[in-house]
């Protein structure tokens, strides 16, 4: 069987993919855990994350400066394609960025007080992430349901973490709510929203 000889076989490839709101929820999982050891800023993780745009200052050759890697350590990253945004997605991911950083001991707080019989430093470090995340989201993201947030942040950590982080997430989620509840850090309104 012959085959065609062409610049597109086997598959012609897609350029650029259209951005979703999972997918710019998985995007600020990326960057908050980047971000989170404090070694790099969020200014500089956001456009590698989000436009795959490498240009974090670092000690690189002349020839490189504006590059967070050399040419030959990207090589793996070819492979992903770009997404087109909306400015409703970007919107929501810097919201989200945003209260997280604006709100960081708040939330380290929240987990370190809901995490009844667990040792913080030894709950994995990407749950911590996540659950940062969703406390970001809820008190952010006044047009997101409750249940959708805590549903999201449970897939990706499934997806993400350990094999049990999904259901000691919700746990802890779900005294968390509660309380960014009663104390009125949780506005809701609209159609489907409130609970």
């Amino acid at each position: 069987m012959s085959t065609p000889q062409d610049d597109s076989f086997p598959l012609k490839r897609t350029k650029t993919v259209k951005g979703t709101r999972h997918l710019a929820r998985e995007k600020v999982l990326q960057v908050m855990a980047a971000a989170s050891e404090g070694e790099v800023g969020l200014d500089d993780v956001f456009p590698h994350v989000f436009n795959r745009q490498f240009t974090f200052d670092a000690d690189v050759p002349e020839d490189q400066v504006g590059r967070i890697m050399k040419p030959d350590d990207v090589v793996e990253l070819e492979a992903d394609v770009k997404i087109q945004w909306s400015a409703e997605d970007l919107d929501y991911a810097m919201r989200v960025i945003e209260a997280d950083r604006d709100h960081l001991e708040r939330s380290k707080t929240l987990i370190e007080g809901n995490s009844q019989n667990w040792d913080v430093e030894r709950i994995a470090a990407l749950d911590r992430v996540l659950i940062r995340l969703a406390i970001a989201e809820l008190t952010s993201c006044p047009e997101i349901p409750i249940k959708v947030t805590i549903n999201e942040v449970i897939e990706l950590a499934k997806r993400y973490s350990t094999d049990k982080s999904g259901t000691f997430i919700n746990g802890i989620l779900d005294t968390i709510t509660a309380i960014l509840k009663a104390d009125g850090l949780i506005k809701k309104s609209g159609r489907g929203l409130v609970e």
